[in-house]
């Protein structure tokens, strides 16, 4: 009869497993490593929204699972090219009164004319007591229509559309 095959030892199976655990340990601990050196680089840039990826692998031989989670640092967004105007806003309503320099800008606005079928009335005045004295200039208008006003006058627009700086 011939000899039957060697059994491999308990102790090279051991040594085997341990081979291969201790390479996964290797690997994780090097990706790890690497991680922290990314994050330490991206950390600099302040706070950005950040999108976490999680991956796992499979290494060949016995069954070793390695997890590797990443961070990614989104770009923060890019600030607008026109810096938003500050002050009074350049646009009013076709019906109110409006104190220019602080209700309205001061300059030439447009409208498109009537909001209905009765018509567009404007008035630039010194004040806002109402006096026929207080006119500064006044108008009616039928179609589209131009005023240039000034700061410290009282812009007062009945019936007409919304009035739009033109310059």
């Amino acid at each position: 009869m011939p000899p039957s095959p060697r059994q491999p030892s308990r102790g090279k199976a051991w040594v085997t497993h341990g081979a291969v655990g201790a390479v996964a340990l290797f690997l994780g601990v090097g990706i790890g490593i690497s991680d922290d050196e990314a994050r330490a680089e991206a950390s600099d840039a302040g706070p950005t929204p950040r999108i976490t990826v999680t991956k796992e692998v499979k290494v060949p031989g016995p069954e070793v699972t390695v997890t590797k989670t990443a961070t990614v640092t989104a770009e923060p967004p890019k600030p607008s090219k026109q810096p938003k105007p500050k002050g009074p806003p350049t646009t009013v309503g076709g019906d109110g009164e409006y104190l220019v320099g602080e209700e309205m800008r001061p300059g030439t606005y447009r409208t498109g004319g009537p909001g209905d079928s009765f018509g567009c009335y404007w008035e630039r005045a010194r004040n806002s007591s109402g006096e026929f004295d207080a006119i500064i200039a006044n108008g009616n208008l039928e179609g589209s229509g131009r005023v240039s006003v000034n700061k410290g006058e009282i812009f007062k627009s009945t019936g007409c559309q919304d009035w739009k700086k033109a310059g």
